[in-house]
């Protein structure tokens, strides 16, 4: 295959995105490459509503996110190969400083593609039972709730008629929601921190509106059943999350999803020596998103866990727009700082910032609830942003706009940690 500008690496939300931001920017030899029979990703599943009010203004299902923007790449020419799984990525050894895409393809066969610049956008995967390490058998009827989903979205089946819930993530709330409306009863929903990992609507909507019970510092402790899952019995947690001896309850359930966190898709990232934070589980990034490996971009939830599928937007554009520039030459402006994370807050991004670039978003998380505090910018001692906030929680992503002219005051590492409102 001939030389490739830029290679896209998947076809969800961010792919699409960061395909057409660098075809906005002049790009136009660009390969879109996904494992999926179509555009679209995880958002062809979701056919709830709440999708796109910051992006396009309005108020969309998944598959309608999805298909403006698969309708804009077509509309664009943006060539795409679907059913193609990568293998690899790695530096071509010519010394062009290319990329070299390995991949296998159910059209093409076995391809080896050369870029000049490569965007991760792979996205993200569920936890599985066996990271969980819970006690039991191995009966029918667990499933993460992201199986569940597409059992019930698009195949129309049923995992069963009555359902514990372990963990709180969106994807465990919304199924709540889905699976009563579909006639089944979700008699618990079990989360093993003091608080909920999803967004606050999807509590009110998904949990409150139907009186489906959220048990905070609780998690199942044994999974009852052979043949089928009989029931489940939980527990209550103390501070060290360890089950409280007498707090046992058994719920009898024929179904348990588990909604215990999403992995960013990184094996390719790892093999190809991208350096990795080991807190978001993605990759290590400027303001430009890229990596580690110069050429070579990551966006999306492969880079960090979204909540929002508008931010996942926003930023793989951006990503897509620093590859087209990377294309023409352009290097990054200024020295570069690390950005690091402190006193509540479990992870920034971008990790790398170079002083002298434009307006900068960071993106961030806390570790834990908290009210009345400030979040606070700094480089050394000296403060260059403090904004108050009335409440912060680990469920919902912060996004902090740094104007040029506070980039400009910086001259060396930045912090980004969290204050009680009044401390000085």
């Amino acid at each position: 295959m001939e030389r490739l500008d830029l290679v896209v690496i998947g076809g969800g939300p961010a792919g699409m995105a960061a395909a057409l931001g660098a075809w906005h920017q002049g790009v136009r030899n660009i390969l879109i490459l996904d494992r999926e029979a179509q555009l679209g990703g995880i958002l062809e599943q979701c056919i709830h509503n709440g999708f796109g009010l910051h992006h396009f203004k309005e108020e969309l299902t998944g598959p309608e996110y999805a298909a403006r923007y698969a309708k804009e790449v077509a509309d664009c020419g943006i060539c795409c190969l679907l059913d193609t799984m990568v293998l690899d990525l790695a530096e071509a050894l010519d010394g062009s400083g290319d990329k070299v895409v390995t991949a296998v393809s159910s059209k093409e066969g076995y391809l080896r593609i050369h870029a000049k610049t490569v965007v991760l956008a792979m996205g993200c995967r569920e936890r599985p039972r066996g990271a969980l390490n819970t006690p039991g058998t191995r009966p029918a009827g667990i499933y993460t709730a992201g199986a569940a989903q597409k059992f019930v979205n698009i195949k129309g089946y049923m995992p069963g008629k009555e359902v514990v819930i372990l963990g709180s993530g969106d994807i465990g709330l919304i199924m709540a929601r889905r699976m009563t409306l579909e006639g089944a009863k979700v008699k618990a929903v079990c989360e093993l921190m003091p608080y909920s990992g999803g967004l606050t609507r999807n509590i009110v909507q998904c949990l409150e509106d139907f009186g489906i019970p959220l048990k905070l510092s609780h998690t199942v402790v044994r999974i009852h059943g052979r043949e089928r899952v009989e029931g489940v019995t939980i527990a209550a947690v103390d501070g060290s999350r360890k089950p409280i001896p007498g707090s046992e309850e058994f719920i009898p359930c024929d179904t348990l999803l588990l909604s215990v966190g999403l992995i960013p898709e990184n094996e390719l990232s790892r093999a190809a020596g991208v350096k990795m934070d080991p807190v978001t589980g993605g990759a290590v990034v400027d303001q430009n998103r890229q990596t580690s490996l110069p050429g070579v971009f990551a966006c999306g939830n492969v880079l960090h866990v979204h909540d929002l599928v508008d931010y996942v937007s926003e930023e793989a554009e951006l990503a897509g727009q620093s590859a087209a520039a990377y294309l023409r030459g352009e290097a990054p402006c200024g020295g570069t700082v690390e950005v690091k994370a402190r006193d509540g807050v479990r992870y920034v991004v971008p990790q790398r910032l170079c002083k002298d670039a434009g307006p900068v978003s960071l993106y961030f998380r806390v570790g834990d609830i908290y009210k009345d505090v400030k979040i606070v910018v700094k480089c050394g001692e000296k403060v260059l942003l403090s904004r108050p906030k009335k409440k912060v929680v680990p469920g919902e992503m912060e996004r902090l706009p740094l104007t040029a002219g506070i980039l400009s005051q910086i001259d060396g590492d930045v912090t980004v940690c969290l204050e009680q409102k009044g401390a000085e």
